[in-house]
């Protein structure tokens, strides 16, 4: 099961680190923290730039401490947090498939994530070779509710930024 856990841990919290360091640096064809930026900015998220680091971070973070097996829940709710925010701001008008655009693809890596905080890192894990227990239904849960109001509060200041720069109406 160790091994399972490892495989799922390096093969998730990567990939998001890597997303992350798209958008904080522009390595591996990203845009950096400037051009995603100025993606957020069309998105509502107001200053562009201030939750691109936010995301960046999230994505870096939240994925090498699921990679690492470090403080486990911590990193799943980052992780939850900054899918939910894309899934809501991103994909969910383009339905469910990721071919399509939708929102499959973060709903897999934030339920990764989650699952994770439910589980444990495994026994291949600095949590486990610090000796850290932070797992099962408690601490699966505190990752989620973390991880939902983390991603609530910037779509929450995104609708209000959209709709106060919206025209009023005669």
């Amino acid at each position: 099961m160790s091994v399972g856990l490892l495989i799922l841990r390096l093969v998730v919290g990567l990939g998001l680190a890597a997303h992350g360091a798209q958008k904080l640096f522009g390595w591996f064809g990203g845009y950096g923290i400037a051009g995603t930026g100025q993606f957020f900015e069309g998105l509502g998220f107001r200053p562009g730039r201030l939750h691109a680091v936010q995301a960046g971070l999230a994505e870096v973070f939240g994925g090498l401490f699921l990679a690492a097996g470090f403080l486990t829940p911590f990193g799943a709710a980052a992780v939850v947090a900054v899918m939910l925010v894309a899934a809501v701001s991103v994909h969910l008008k383009a339905g469910y498939f990721a071919h399509t655009g939708g929102y499959e693809y973060t709903l897999v890596l934030a339920a990764a994530a989650l699952a994770l905080a439910f589980t444990g890192p495994g026994a291949i894990s600095l949590d486990q070779a610090l000796g850290i227990a932070w797992s099962g239904e408690k601490w699966g849960l505190g990752a989620l509710a973390a991880g939902l109001i983390g991603g609530a509060v910037p779509l929450i200041a995104r609708k209000t930024a959209v709709t106060s720069a919206a025209p009023h109406a005669a």
